[in-house]
């Protein structure tokens, strides 16, 4: 890609405690343009597409055990699925995907810096 950190529109998809809000905070502070997906809720698969347009997409993976723990969900695995199907086409279209599982923010943010870097 050949843009501006400020031109660019990152978007971040993931299940819900797979780290969004926290991955989208660390990227404004370097400067970076994001829109938090939560296309996790929607039942359109390509609502990703239709409503952001990004320029990069990143998606966060997190287990159903971290996602339940890191945000105290009353989740069955069934909703965890729903939310995985949901996502599908997200993830399927990201240019980048973190698993979320054995890294701290910091970790995150780090992977999603270096790809920026070396990828705009």
């Amino acid at each position: 890609m050949d843009n501006d950190q400020s031109t660019l529109l990152i978007g971040v998809v993931g299940p819900c405690g797979s780290g969004k809000s926290t991955l989208i905070d660390g990227l404004e502070k370097h400067g970076y343009r994001c829109r938090h997906i939560a296309q996790e809720h929607s039942y359109v698969k390509t609502m990703w597409r239709v409503i952001t347009q990004p320029d990069i997409l990143i998606f966060l993976q997190s287990s159903f055990e971290n996602s339940t723990d890191r945000r105290k969900l009353r989740w069955s695995i069934g909703d965890y699925e729903e939310q995985q199907n949901r996502l599908s086409h997200a993830r399927e279209h990201a240019n980048l995907i973190i698993d979320t599982d054995h890294l701290d923010p910091q970790g995150v943010l780090a992977q999603a810096l270096d790809f920026l870097t070396q990828n705009t």
